[in-house]
This record gives structure tokens, C-alpha cells and sequence, in this order.
């Protein structure tokens, strides 16, 4: 088993353990520094990097090989990646990039597939002068996003 297959044991085996939590990232460079990136349902705390942490380094053996471990939540400006990341973040503000488009507004839907963004803009009247408040509806395949972040609002 190759170091690379037996972090991932390890890791895959403390995931097991806190169900809500989910890898958003792992990578292994050439030196052996191994950098975990989390997510959760419920957000992750401390507790949880130190629990994930745990379940890799005290298993892996540094006479056999030496190693430096990081175990960090995926950071409040991080671009979602997963579904389970789209989903978690429903009823929030996105920034969303395609080839085509930008988009900033809520996440209303998130399945295996694709997103909802939905929001209301101001756009010339059809018939006469002035401007009318229009609803406003944007399906989102996964492979069409380059970039989605969450808008944080104070």
C-alpha cells in the first residue's frame, strides 16, 4: 500500500466517523506534507480538524516516513467545488462565473445536476415608458460553473 492509499484509508475512516463532515480537497506534495481541506454540513469547527487530524497522524508510523499533516475547514471565501457544498449554501448569496455569464444572486436549488439562482431585476417595460420589476430564473449545470463563492453580507 502506497502512502498516498493509506492516508486515504485513514482519512476516509475518520470521515466515517462524523458523517456531516465531507473532504473538499486532499494533496500530498513530494516532501510528504499532506493538507486536508474540510467541509460540513453544519460547518466545521476545531474540534472536528483536530478529530480528522488524529485519525490520520496517529496512524501513520514517522520512522517508516516522515510527514507534516494540516487539517483546515474550506475558508468562508473558498469557491464551492462539491453539490453537498451548493446545498448546504441554499438561501445564501452566490457569486457564479460561466463561460458566458455572471451571476450574483440566491441559491434556491442545488441537486446532483445543477443550481437555481433566482432574483428580481429592473428592466424596460414591454409596452409604454419606465421600468418593471421582473422575476428573474437561472439553471446551472455543475460543469458549466468556472467559479461559485457565497457572498458574505454584515
Amino acid at each position: 500500500m502506497t502512502f498516498r492509499e493509506k492516508v486515504t484509508e485513514l482519512l476516509n475512516e475518520g470521515l466515517a466517523q462524523n458523517p456531516s463532515l465531507f473532504l473538499i480537497d486532499l494533496s500530498i506534495s513530494d516532501s510528504y506534507k499532506i493538507i486536508v481541506t474540510l467541509d460540513g454540513d453544519n460547518g466545521v469547527n476545531l474540534q472536528d480538524c483536530i478529530n480528522i487530524s488524529r485519525a490520520i497522524e496517529h496512524n501513520l508510523d514517522r520512522e517508516e516516513q516522515d510527514f507534516s499533516l494540516e487539517v483546515a475547514s474550506a475558508g468562508a471565501t473558498s469557491p464551492l467545488k462539491l453539490p453537498r457544498q451548493f446545498r448546504k449554501n441554499i438561501g445564501r448569496t452566490l457569486k457564479v462565473t460561466t463561460a458566458e455569464e455572471k451571476y450574483e444572486a440566491p441559491i434556491t436549488e442545488a441537486n446532483d445536476e445543477f443550481i437555481v439562482l433566482e432574483w428580481s431585476a429592473r428592466e424596460p417595460k414591454q409596452i409604454g415608458k419606465g421600468k418593471e420589476t421582473v422575476q428573474k430564473r437561472a439553471e446551472i449545470k455543475y460543469q458549466d460553473i468556472k467559479e461559485a463563492v457565497v457572498i458574505i453580507t454584515f
